[in-house]
């Protein structure tokens, strides 16, 4: 049996969560903006004193590693190296677009794509490309909104979005195979996840772990295909 805390502060959503063999026990998270320096601590105390563990019944602690929010990332990161090096824990990072997908996953339809996103700027996201059982297809990119973007898959079969992204995406685009789904970043996505890892032993270095944050953009302009360019 192992416990884990989840940390996902990609976005404005401030989220934790415990796992056990990668099953959700308890969640809480604040949807507000630019509370993760004052509330995430605080958060994370509440959570364990409710559900009545403390940081000595865990054995390792989760973080969403981005892209995502340079300011959420850093202070999610650097809280959970501070956790985990108090207590002596192993630290696993999660892609955050893996972790956001994850709540998809196994629930689309045979031949459909999920393709997590998390918003950017202007016409811009973070995005890849998954296949109905969490094969990434394509790997992260960041990706600007442009004609043709997604036609390579939504011209395949049904397309899933979901993420923060998804207003802007859905008035841009305008395709029957189209499906926008009303789930954003959450700790509970990651479990699994962190649990499959933990399993496999795959940590991250504490002294040297750094948020993924993708600052550089590429322009893709080719309006076929350009996802697998």
């Amino acid at each position: 049996m192992s416990k884990i805390l989840s940390i996902e502060t990609s976005i404005a959503v401030c989220s934790v969560a415990v796992h056990e063999d990668g099953e959700l026990l308890a969640l809480s998270e604040l949807h507000q903006d630019n509370v993760h320096g004052s509330k995430l601590v605080p958060l994370i105390k509440s959570l364990l004193a409710e559900a009545d563990y403390s940081p000595a019944s865990l054995d390792a602690i989760a973080v969403a590693q981005g892209p995502g929010s340079y300011t959420g990332l850093r202070i999610g990161v650097s809280t959970a190296k501070g956790l985990a090096f108090a207590h002596d824990l192993p630290l696993i990072g999660v892609d955050s677009l893996d972790g956001l997908a994850a709540r998809l996953v196994g629930q689309v339809e045979r031949g459909s794509f999920i393709v997590p996103m998390i918003d950017a700027r202007r016409m811009e996201v973070y995005a890849k490309v998954l296949d109905e059982k969490g094969g990434t297809l394509v790997p992260l990119k960041p990706v600007i909104l442009e004609e043709g973007v997604f036609d390579e898959f939504l011209d395949s079969g049904l397309v899933y979005f979901l993420g923060n992204a998804n207003k802007k995406t859905e008035a841009f685009l305008n395709h029957a195979n189209g499906r926008y789904v009303d789930m954003v970043n959450s700790a509970s996505g990651l479990g699994k996840l962190a649990y499959r890892k933990f399993m496999n032993k795959d940590f991250v270095d504490i002294a040297y772990f750094e948020p993924n944050y993708l600052k550089e953009f590429m322009v893709l302009k080719s309006k076929k295909n350009p996802l697998l360019s």
